[in-house]
């Protein structure tokens, strides 16, 4: 019988629990700000703690144990774990638990600021690798086989590789023989799959822990229908040092876990199992009607799926023909009340749901509005050029114990040229650090920060006034 083991332990505490001495504060909604009250009271009896019955995420004996079991078996995977603090708790986990000080390491440039975070915990001398660039897009794609054979001959001596996979906007490579590489040189193969929770279901591209990835992690609030910072970490290979990696898990988590995200992960997994043959076709038929209407419309059209990857049916990128910028392509969106994942220079990307898309009739009204709008803006008379920043092989200007014992000083970025960052300057969403810590800054990077503010982007690591932190040492240095 499908069920979710720790959200009925929930409910069966609130049934016997009368009074609450025991943490959280709110005392099971009994005290909380009135105002808001009506809003969080047919939760708040939920959000416990690890009383009895309730089990215990940091050491599984009951309810928690089985669903993670359940959801390890969903997945056909050796071992699974729930994660509260999202896939920037599961990345730091399986790098601190793969790699130790001074290890180098393989790491795909268009990479989350949690895999660097990851990467400075553990002391680790990453070794970046250039994706390749979607033309039509202008957003990055995977790394090639031939980039990552090139920075084996380069750095033989290599602990393993992490890979993004899929991108932010849902192009999956297949990695089998990157990963066949890997193993041959008796590396640890690491994926942040943190879009990609619903791969494996039926018409959706297969996870990367079935294509040779030792580690996997995924966000799953991302695409399932999950609480914020709900994600799942799956091992499915004897390679991985599972003690290392439970006591990783413990250090970056909170020994106090939010049972209501644990019980919003156990609940996606029946919601998963639950979803019938023609409930999956019908998302996949959804979509790609969405799609055809999406392009049926004057100055609106998808970016197709580049040739060697697969797309994720579920991401849906937006441009226009006309004189505009992804950014201000988004605000005519919200305007509407429509809001989306995010917005680049020439992109707006939609995440559509794993179930039915509400309101589509009034929705599809927006997108014929916002088509009219659009044609009161100038053509696009230029092409943009897609190009990229990043050497194919590269490393950081200062490794990160040097980083440590140098002093830091504010410049304007205008002047930082030369100069060690001594924080990532990191466009958010999608969180992927144009100029990482330690990375030397360049002119092309300054040159591209600047064309992304001008054109709208917000961004982590840098004021309002463009100053930013660099490492004070001198630029012949």
């Amino acid at each position: 019988m499908k069920h979710a083991p720790l959200y009925e332990a929930l409910i069966k505490h609130t049934k016997n629990n009368k009074w609450s001495f025991h943490v959280p504060g709110h005392k099971n909604g009994h005290i909380f700000e009135k105002t808001a009250k009506p809003f969080f009271q047919p939760v708040l009896s939920l959000d416990a703690t690890e009383l009895t019955g309730l089990d215990d995420l940091h050491h599984p004996e009951g309810a928690i144990l089985e669903a993670q079991e359940l959801l390890s078996s969903f997945y056909n995977v050796k071992r699974s774990y729930f994660l509260i603090g999202g896939s920037t708790s599961g990345n730091l986990a399986m790098i601190l638990s793969s790699f130790i000080q001074g290890d180098i390491v393989l790491v795909q440039r268009n990479c989350h600021k949690s895999v660097l975070n990851g990467l400075e915990l553990a002391g680790a001398e990453p070794v970046f690798l250039s994706p390749e660039m979607d033309e039509d897009g202008g957003f990055p794609l995977g790394v090639s086989l031939d980039t990552v054979k090139a920075a084996i001959r380069s750095y033989p001596e290599f602990k393993g590789i992490i890979l993004t996979n899929p991108t932010y906007y849902g192009m999956q490579q297949g990695i089998e023989d990157i990963a066949e590489v890997i193993h041959a040189h008796n590396g640890i193969v690491l994926v942040d799959e943190a879009h990609g929770a619903h791969f494996g279901l039926k018409n959706m591209p297969y996870s990367a822990i079935h294509r040779g990835a030792d580690i996997v992690v995924q966000s799953a609030h991302k695409t399932l229908p999950a609480l914020t910072m709900g994600a799942f970490l799956h091992v499915n290979s004897d390679q991985v040092d599972e003690y290392r990696l439970s006591q990783a898990l413990q250090m970056v988590q909170s020994s106090s876990p939010s049972y209501l995200i644990m019980a919003s992960l156990d609940l996606s997994r029946l919601y998963m199992e639950n979803l019938s043959e023609a409930d999956l076709d019908n998302i996949i038929l959804q979509a790609d009607e969405f799609r055809v209407f999406i392009n049926s419309l004057h100055h609106l059209h998808t970016v197709k799926t580049p040739s060697g990857y697969v797309s994720d049916p579920l991401k849906i990128t937006v441009q226009s023909d006309k004189d505009i910028s992804g950014f201000e392509l988004q605000h005519l969106f919200e305007e509407e009340g429509l809001f989306t994942e995010l917005a680049d220079d020439r992109n707006v990307l939609l995440i559509l749901p794993l179930g039915t898309i509400n309101g589509l009739t009034e929705l599809k009204e927006v997108f014929y509005k916002i088509s009219e709008k659009l044609s009161l803006y100038k053509n696009r008379t230029e092409t943009i050029q897609t190009v990229s920043l990043f050497p194919t092989v590269s490393t950081l200007g200062l490794s990160y114990s040097d980083m440590k014992r140098l002093s830091v000083k504010h410049v304007q970025i205008e002047d930082a040229e030369g100069y060690a960052a001594a924080e990532a300057v990191i466009p958010y969403p999608p969180g992927i650090p144009l100029i990482a810590k330690g990375e030397k800054i360049t002119s092309e990077s300054i040159r591209h920060y600047l064309f992304l503010k001008e054109k709208g982007a917000r961004f982590q690591g840098i004021s309002e006034q463009n100053k930013m932190h660099v490492f004070d040492i001198s630029k012949e240095q």
